[in-house]
């Protein structure tokens, strides 16, 4: 018997013979667009037989080992007495039980579905049916080919039922679409163990790792944020984290996003000279207005003489150099303004299954259109954060929410707190980071000095953190080039 199975015709019953005349006018006119489909679903009987001999002969071994590895279930046997097989070899296995003719026939018989698997003499055939197990992976391949695609025909169909049926918003079933097919694609991707001795592996990481330490004494753990003191405190943007970054409107929390995206997309730790890939969803500005404004911190140049017009030689020449820097860089901007947190959450992950993206940032929280219009606006934005610390985790990257304090703190001339947050809803419970930017308070300079020196004194409170210290952090907002810096640091031209 040949043991490669790739161009077995799968077996096709004949279409039924009409008996008898069958008047014209008693036929149902055909509608345009629609096509009865009757075909029989892909699938290979050989490869499904020859994989599970090669199981019986292996003995419930490394083949049954890589089928697991592969997340092959009983399901993806087209026949019911090969699932039934299958099933049975995995229980076996799973109870360290030899795996043999006689093992599953006694096994299907005690469960009285020896009948329905074929019965003990369709059991035995199986391992006539193949001479050697050197080709099982490839049997094990179209098996697996099959199936996914009897999976993306059935979820087609569900698709096109709920587009005919679906009572909620077309946000939701578009979100519910996408991912049943992504689902799909992520069943094809299998987790692995890794030897720790390979080349590249977890014990060269490792020393990798410990060496990047000791040449930077205390080097951060995560996406560094650009701010000495605030990585002390953090030890950078962490995987699955939902960090909030909230303000009263003026305070500068869109610049210190933009100071945090230029630090993971100049960072040279994680990925080399190639920096981070970050996507920033801009509710409110656009995203020329935001590349000005990246442009006006990275190259120390004062945004308001460049938006005058009055911007020296060498300084067009500064922002020259600093477009030529964000070139190779990898920073997304989406900036349509009224989405869905549905919308947002369909754009990153396609974004994300073709460059994998290492930081989100959503500029603002409050700004994200409800999916349901029935329900309060506290409900609308709790959905939102909740989605957020979803997709954070999902993605298996940070994501930055910046959201707006009400005025509570200004009424009452106090610092802002978390409970401030507008339309709170369960932000403050899903945050895993929240950092407040407030005034300095106790300064003796006055808010039209500030204005005039286009500095100002900031302090910025880490409110809450999961996994770490609260505190208090100084800062030094430059607001004609939409930079915060610290104190102790000196704001340096990077072209110097």
């Amino acid at each position: 018997m040949s043991e490669s199975f790739e161009n077995a015709e799968p077996y096709s019953a004949p279409a039924p013979k009409p008996r008898g005349n069958v008047a014209t006018h008693n036929r149902q006119p055909k509608q345009a667009g629609t096509t009865p489909d009757d075909r029989i679903p892909p699938h290979n009987v050989e490869a499904e037989q020859a994989i599970l001999a090669a199981i019986i002969i292996d003995d419930g071994g490394d083949i049954l080992n890589t089928c697991i590895e592969k997340k092959v279930t009983p399901e993806y046997f087209f026949k019911t007495e090969h699932q039934i097989i299958y099933d049975a070899c995995l229980k076996l296995s799973a109870a360290n039980t030899v795996i043999d003719e006689i093992t599953l026939k006694s096994f299907l018989e005690d469960r009285g579905s020896l009948g329905i698997a074929g019965g003990f003499i369709y059991i035995n055939d199986l391992t006539a049916r193949i001479e050697t197990t050197a080709h099982s992976i490839h049997w094990l391949e179209i098996v697996r080919e099959k199936y996914f695609r009897r999976k993306l025909i059935s979820t087609g169909r569900q698709t096109v039922e709920d587009a005919y049926t679906y009572s909620d918003t077309i946000e939701s079933l578009l979100n519910k679409v996408e991912k049943n097919f992504l689902d799909i694609a992520n069943d094809r991707v299998q987790e692995s163990a890794q030897l720790i001795g390979d080349p590249n592996g977890p014990l060269d990481n490792a020393l990798a790792m410990i060496s990047r330490m000791a040449q930077s004494k205390g080097a951060i753990t995560g996406i560094p944020t650009g701010f000495k003191r605030l990585d002390q405190m953090t030890f950078g943007l962490h995987p699955g984290q939902m960090i909030v970054i909230a303000a009263r409107p003026g305070m500068g929390k869109t610049s210190i996003a933009l100071n945090f995206i230029e630090a993971a997309l100049f960072d040279q730790t994680k990925k080399g000279n190639a920096g981070l890939n970050v996507l920033m969803f801009s509710l409110e500005m656009t995203a020329q207005d935001l590349q000005l404004r990246l442009l006006a911190s990275h190259s120390r140049v004062k945004l308001r003489e460049v938006q005058r017009g009055f911007a020296k030689a060498d300084e067009h020449k500064k922002l020259a150099l600093a477009a030529r820097d964000f070139k190779s860089r990898k920073l997304y901007i989406d900036d349509v303004g009224g989405q869905t947190i549905m919308e947002m959450r369909a754009k990153a992950r396609r974004l994300h299954s073709r460059t994998k993206l290492d930081l989100i940032v959503i500029d603002y929280l409050q700004l994200i259109n409800g999916t349901d219009n029935s329900v309060s606006r506290e409900q609308q934005i709790a959905e939102a954060s909740r989605s957020i610390k979803a997709m954070a985790k999902e993605f298996g990257i940070p994501i930055i929410a910046l959201a707006q304090l009400n005025r509570k703190s200004e009424d009452e001339n106090r610092a802002p707190r978390v409970s401030d947050l507008r339309e709170s809803g369960s932000i403050e419970q899903d945050a895993d980071v929240v950092m407040l930017i407030d005034k300095a308070r106790g300064k003796k300079e006055t808010d039209e000095e500030a204005r005039i020196a286009g500095v100002y004194q900031r302090t910025l409170i880490i409110a809450k953190q999961r996994n770490g210290p609260v505190g208090e952090i100084p800062l030094i907002f430059h607001g004609d080039l939409t930079l915060f810096s610290e104190p102790e640091l000196n704001v340096r031209d990077p072209n110097e």
